[in-house]
């Protein structure tokens, strides 16, 4: 069932992208006029199609893309016909290739917009602060120093305005060493003490992506009225840093020291603003194990909200991926880490929309951004390769030979293969390591419930 509800998943997810990114093509070379002759969702021999006017709508055997073929794409095959691709102006070929791509970030930003108007818990937000919440200990984290209520200020001398900037810092350098400021409260109204330390990330062998051990605060996003929490004290805004002296990881983890302990006074350490309190709850027996009545932050933007907020958060996010780029080839992350293949993309996807549809619908707004910034790169046969391209004939001011042409699409389809081939064996080995060699289980983490 699990293998099953990964291929669904990944045939909705990749489907619904690679439509949208043909369908760029298809709507700007059709408002300029050019004859689309096959609009194809998957390669090779035809599934199931129809005809309607010039082009032929189709499905293809194999899900891993997606073409739109234009009347006179083929150099060999050009004639007079003004509405052939190559006839046409340099700059509406440009605009019908970069169509593509700008519909994948359109997508993104409906997507992500969407999870925002229905609600998301603060956790998935890059409004949750980095400051530290828990640190393991024998962890990379506890050997530099780190204590829970450290706010981190900078990485490698860049500002850290968030949690998911200082993950990502730790993520892309497994085995590197990181220089790090941080911010530590002594006494409750007076400045923090800024100290500096090395943090030296762990790898995870499956994933090879750094892990330092450090966890973010467990926010209280809500107490419900008359229940042990607000008995105690606890109001929204409140961190929960440890119970009974046990550092808290997740929702998960409160939920974990609190479901076995009806009646029994806990001992709960709470940052409130900058300052530590000391409380004590009682838990409640409930249906489901004893509770203390708080839920995680939840938020819900109206449309336009939604809207603004998602194309910052793209914005974030292909910032983010460019960066990771730079980081590959500095050499501080490997390929292996950051490529995955058709079998991969099917694992998360599954697990996301095991989790839940808007879960689904986050992990295709990342998918559709990584397609966005792939396909602009210059290699040839990809929509930037074929861009560059232009660019240089427009410089010159005529056409490239249809012989380096030719030479240009069979550099291009060598490193796509290339590229696919490496994609495939990272995924075989990250996900079939008895068919290759012993790879260490990574490391998975639950979904946070909404009450405890």
């Amino acid at each position: 069932m699990q293998l099953l509800s990964n291929a669904l998943a990944f045939l909705f997810a990749l489907g619904v992208i690679v439509f949208v990114h043909e369908l760029g093509h298809y709507v700007v070379a059709k408002a300029f006029g050019v004859r689309v002759l096959t609009f194809s969702l998957g390669f090779g021999r035809k599934l199931w199609g129809f005809r309607r006017g010039d082009t032929e709508y189709r499905v293809s055997w194999i899900p891993l893309g997606g073409y739109v073929n234009f009347a006179g794409h083929d150099p060999g095959e050009r004639s007079h016909d003004p509405r052939e691709y190559l006839n046409r102006p340099r700059w509406q070929r440009v605009l019908i290739l970069l169509a593509g791509p700008f519909a994948n970030v359109l997508l993104a930003v409906v997507l992500v917009a969407a999870v925002f108007m229905t609600g998301f818990a603060a956790r998935d937000a890059d409004e949750v602060p980095a400051v530290v919440g828990m640190v393991e200990e024998g962890s990379p984290g506890a050997a530099s120093g780190l204590e829970a209520g450290d706010r981190v200020l900078t990485v490698e001398g860049r500002q850290v305005g968030n949690w998911q900037d200082l993950m990502f810092a730790i993520l892309t350098s497994p085995e590197k060493p990181l220089r790090m400021e941080y911010e530590r409260l002594e006494s409750p109204g007076e400045p923090g003490t800024v100290a500096s330390t090395i943090l030296r990330p762990t790898r995870i062998p499956r994933e090879r992506v750094g892990e330092a051990g450090v966890h973010p605060l467990v926010m209280i996003g809500e107490v419900v009225p008359g229940s042990a929490a607000e008995e105690a004290g606890i109001q929204v805004g409140d961190a929960v840093l440890a119970i009974e002296g046990h550092g808290i990881k997740s929702f998960v983890g409160l939920r974990e020291q609190v479901v076995n302990r009806p009646g029994e006074p806990l001992e709960l350490e709470i940052l409130r603003g900058r300052e530590r309190i000391q409380l004590t709850v009682v838990p409640r027996p409930d249906r489901q194990g004893a509770m203390i009545g708080v839920g995680q932050p939840f938020r819900r933007y109206s449309f336009g909200e939604a809207v603004v907020e998602s194309v910052r958060f793209n914005a974030d996010l292909t910032v983010q991926i460019l960066f990771l780029v730079e980081k590959i080839f500095e050499r501080r992350i490997s390929l292996r880490a950051s490529l995955g293949g058709p079998i991969e993309i099917a694992a998360v996807s599954g697990a996301a929309a095991r989790r839940g549809f808007r879960d689904l619908l986050l992990f295709m707004s990342f998918i559709s951004i990584n397609l966005f910034i792939f396909n602009l790169f210059p290699i040839p046969i990809l929509d930037g390769g074929q861009i560059m391209v232009l660019l240089v004939e427009g410089t010159l001011r005529r056409d490239l030979s249809v012989r380096i042409k030719e030479r240009i699409t069979q550099v291009g389809l060598v490193m796509i293969v290339m590229l696919m081939a490496m994609a495939l064996y990272f995924d075989l080995s990250k996900n079939l390591p008895s068919l290759l060699k012993p790879s260490a289980d990574g490391v998975e983490t639950g979904s946070p419930s909404q009450e405890h």
